[in-house]
């Protein structure tokens, strides 16, 4: 091959690949308000991302990609822990971990509510599948919700259980795994351990459930129903 064949081949495989990168970057732009669910970008999402900059939370977490790694990537930790596990560790961090100690935040009600409407609306954004371990956490609480597509299951997500319990591959290892709990606990048990998680284990750690009674009931059924 001569130099002169060699030097177009560069110049056209140049232009060729500046040509795809314009293009893919215009379609990025194009699709970013539809990825990113922009309609939904209300007040409280705004004044919930003030939060996670007041409390630095970058020094710490990644999100979208930015901020350290000492502690885990909070981009899906809605679908891992629900707002009630979310809530649950920012007030008692020391409960959910180990020797990557958490500061416990003097965040305000109404900051903790803004700040867990933040972590919602990233957690919806359509970031094709990347960091990939959310895409494998993801899909098991996925396959965990749509097992009959319940409100006990939704439930199950929002009120945070993922974040001390598995459900096939999904969850924390702080509690029990309850990927086949219906086997071996009847609904009267399940449904007396949510009321008073002592009465099955008095050494228990396990708080009581922020639920009402028929949201007891609803988890109570999804659960007994994991054989």
């Amino acid at each position: 091959m001569s130099t002169k064949t060699a030097r177009w081949i560069f110049y056209i495989g140049t232009l060729i690949s500046l040509a795809l990168f314009l293009v893919l970057t215009v379609d990025t732009h194009r699709q970013i308000q539809t990825l990113t669910h922009a309609d939904r970008l209300s007040e409280q999402v705004v004044a919930g991302k003030r939060v996670w900059q007041k409390y630095n939370c970058n020094d710490c977490h990644t999100i979208l990609g930015f901020g350290s790694y000492y502690a885990p990537d909070m981009t899906k930790v809605y679908w891992r822990r629900g707002s009630e596990g979310i809530k649950a560790v920012i007030r008692s961090p020391e409960t959910f971990t180990t020797w990557r100690k958490m500061p416990r935040l003097p965040l305000t009600d109404k900051e903790l509510e803004n700040l867990v409407a933040f972590l919602q609306w990233t957690s919806e954004i359509d970031n094709q599948g990347w960091p990939p371990q959310d895409q494998k956490l993801r899909a098991g609480a996925g396959q965990a919700v749509a097992l009959g597509v319940s409100p006990g299951a939704a439930l199950y997500q929002a009120k945070g259980c993922f974040a001390c319990h598995r459900l096939y591959e999904a969850g924390g290892g702080a509690g029990p795994d309850l990927t086949h709990v219906g086997s071996r606990l009847s609904y009267e048990t399940i449904e007396r351990i949510l009321t008073d998680p002592r009465s099955g284990n008095p050494e228990a750690t396990m708080p009581t459930p922020p639920l009402s009674h028929e949201e007891r009931y609803q988890v109570g059924h999804f659960l007994a129903g994991l054989k």
